[in-house]
């Protein structure tokens, strides 16, 4: 059960401010996972260099991985971005 306000528009700035960190950690993370990534690919190409081909494939199988993690953070941050417009 919610209990009336005597200001409409109070708690709007705490729901900003959790958003706001929530956003950063989103965005923190996305980063995080894309840094994974660019080692990863990085790795794969050490490894074709070298002739490992299937080392290489499973590097890429891991950058790939870490670039949807990312991809799901940076919707998430999206979302919220979308939500808190109104």
């Amino acid at each position: 059960m919610q209990t009336a306000t005597t200001n409409p528009g109070e708690g709007r700035d705490e729901v900003k401010e959790a958003s706001a960190k929530n956003g950063i950690e989103n965005h923190k993370k996305a980063a995080n996972h894309h840094q994974e990534a660019a080692k990863h690919h990085l790795d794969a190409a050490k490894h074709h260099e070298a002739g490992n081909h299937e080392k290489a494939h499973e590097s890429a199988v891991l950058a790939n991985g870490h670039a949807t993690i990312a991809s799901d953070f940076e919707k998430e941050d999206a979302k919220q971005h979308a939500l808190n417009t109104k």
